[in-house]
């Protein structure tokens, strides 16, 4: 029923430093408990991910861990319904009539798209969000404090200026950045803005290239290259994850370094990122998810979930493969 996929240990990722913050979130129970809201039910969970890339994997995986976190057991109080749209909004509209058909007792939604057409579907079902950039910018919840909505959960905020900051120490002297995302992901474009924002302070200067499909990475890739940039900035974005080693076919090809907000592109060949940690993220969306249906919490009354700390990681083979020197303070992440 799952998609399978390995869980990136990210290089450098130090675990122990991840914290997660969100007020009254109340998902910080360390022992499992058995549901005592109706212990002889057996739930019925709805899992969506936009398309299938491993931090989306990754996401879902924790979001199983954190439900166990909170005694819910899969074969045993708890059956999830696992769909992938497949990168395509029909499939997720589709997937939603499914849910709402089959009366699931919550839905966790995998990405802004996933998310939004599940909540067009249904305002009663519990939906619980993940890899999430924004969702008060996809209109999601009311507020990130109080959601007032049947919608919480976990967001994948990059933190962009360090991500950036951290490709111009890789590539000092920089002049020109690269900026490429997918046009249609609001998550991506929220990112973007946040970048140039950046880059303007910095004094650097940017071109944009967006794709629309997988197809259009390579041709992107090499008119940024053709523009001069000094290094490709890529977001969390759902269809250049899919397809990273497209992207970094074209950037090897020039020497240039992909900098990536999702670390675990780093597996197909992205030079450096500053790390998102899905899986944690989805542990903490599962606890969530855990407490709506113990009857603790309601989803309209829980502030959403955001990552507080963050390490770099650096693809050592990749860098000396473009011949870049990493600096002394970060060398220790160059795994």
């Amino acid at each position: 029923m799952f998609f399978k996929s390995k869980k990136l240990l990210a290089a450098g990722m130090l675990l122990s430093m991840m914290a997660f913050a969100a007020v009254g979130c109340g998902g910080g129970d360390k022992k499992a408990e058995a549901p005592k809201k109706d212990a002889a039910k057996i739930y019925n969970v709805g899992i969506v991910q936009i398309v299938q890339h491993e931090a989306l994997d990754d996401s879902r995986k924790g979001f199983i861990e954190g439900m166990k976190k909170k005694g819910f057991v899969e074969g045993k109080n708890v059956k999830y319904d696992a769909q992938n749209a497949q990168g395509d909004q029909s499939n997720l509209q589709t997937i939603a009539q499914r849910f709402v058909n089959n009366k699931v007792d919550l839905i966790c939604a995998i990405s802004t798209p996933a998310a939004q057409t599940m909540a067009n579907a249904t305002k009663t079902i519990p939906i619980v969000g993940n890899a999430i950039t924004s969702f008060e910018t996809a209109k999601l919840v009311k507020s990130d404090k109080k959601p007032e909505t049947n919608v919480t959960g976990a967001s994948d905020m990059a933190p962009v200026a360090a991500q950036l900051d951290l490709g111009l120490k890789l590539k000092p002297g920089a002049k020109k950045v690269g900026l490429m995302f997918t046009s249609s992901e609001m998550n991506s474009q929220i990112q973007i803005k946040m970048a140039e924002e950046h880059l303007k302070k910095v004094g650097v200067a940017f071109e944009e290239g967006s794709v629309n499909t997988v197809n259009d990475i390579q041709e992107i890739a090499r008119s940024l290259v053709s523009k001069g940039v000094d290094f490709i900035y890529v977001p969390t974005d759902n269809i250049i994850a899919s397809a990273t080693p497209a992207l970094v076919a074209i950037t090897n090809e020039a020497k240039i370094p992909v900098v990536a907000a999702d670390a675990i592109l780093l597996k197909n060949g992205a030079t450096a990122s500053v790390n998102i940690e899905f899986f944690q993220l989805g542990v903490i969306s599962g606890e969530m998810a855990g407490d709506i249906l113990l009857g603790k919490a309601k989803p309209q009354d829980m502030p959403i979930a955001f990552q507080k700390e963050f390490t770099p990681s650096i693809n050592k083979a990749q860098a000396e493969k473009l011949g870049l020197k990493v600096p002394e303070d970060i060398a220790k992440f160059a795994k």
